[in-house]
């Protein structure tokens, strides 16, 4: 077996070029490989095409390159908490291909599995499946780039869109712990688009908070098996950010 782990988050992203394609796994600032972005930050790599559920925030996560125009094209879900990712899209400096979260999820899976394409409901009817979601503006607000209808077939008596999968150049991915083989376990709810976006890429990489050697995770705790992960770098505990912190009224508060 390979020995997949390097030294540094530096070493792991190194030969990422300018251009790439990277699919980004978390939620919102839930299980972002941060460690993973701040060292392609530092290396200074740009004209990024990123694929991820959302484009991190102001300043933390993906918000980084975003904020430096590293990031010319991303194909996300939920983009809402992110006031430079708007001013970017809605001025023409970004080109972003919206993406129904279900879809963006299987688009992921599919190119793991190696399935080439598949039918979805979500999207039938709308400027998803029929054209015309604006994907880049100009600087005057008119559309410089649609998007283009999509094949719509009919099964069982409903009609569903073909989407295609992704697979990406590359993979960032966080992992509570994981082996020098690239057997992962993600930590609650940071299962949740890292196991996807681990399988997506053709070259992987995991930074993960604790190494164990071989043989120490149940087999059946493995989330993501290591022929999914290419490079594994440890990071330690890593600072957890809440991306919108509410609290409870004390009682008898806000009620008249």
């Amino acid at each position: 077996m390979i020995d997949k782990v390097v030294s540094s988050a530096a070493e792991a992203v190194a030969d990422i070029p300018d251009g790439a394609s990277i699919a980004v796994g978390g939620f919102g600032l839930c299980g972002i490989p941060e460690a993973l972005i701040e060292a392609l930050y530092d290396q200074g790599t740009t004209d990024l095409e990123t694929i991820s559920n959302n484009c991190g925030v102001d300043g933390w996560g993906l918000g980084r390159l975003l904020a430096d125009h590293r990031i010319r094209r991303t194909v996300s879900s939920y983009v809402g908490e992110n006031k430079e990712f708007a001013r970017q899209y809605l001025s023409g400096e970004l080109e972003v291909e919206l993406t129904p979260q279900g879809t963006l999820a299987e688009k992921l899976r599919a190119g793991g599995a190696g399935i080439p394409a598949f039918f979805t409901p979500a999207g039938v009817g709308t400027q998803v499946s029929e054209g015309g979601l604006p994907q880049r503006y100009r600087a005057d607000g008119t559309v410089a780039k649609a998007s283009e209808p999509k094949e719509v077939r009919r099964f069982d008596g409903a009609d569903y869109v073909m989407e295609r999968s992704v697979t990406p150049d590359f993979a960032f991915v966080h992992a509570l712990k994981g082996d020098r083989y690239g057997n992962l376990v993600f930590h609650a709810a940071a299962a949740n688009f890292n196991p996807l976006a681990a399988m997506a890429g053709r070259i992987t990489i995991a930074q993960v908070e604790q190494l164990v050697e071989p043989g120490e995770l149940n087999p059946e705790h493995i989330h993501t098996p290591g022929i999914f992960v290419q490079r594994v770098v440890v990071v330690g505990e890593v600072e957890k950010r809440v991306e919108r912190r509410t609290v409870s009224p004390e009682p008898g508060e806000g009620t008249e």
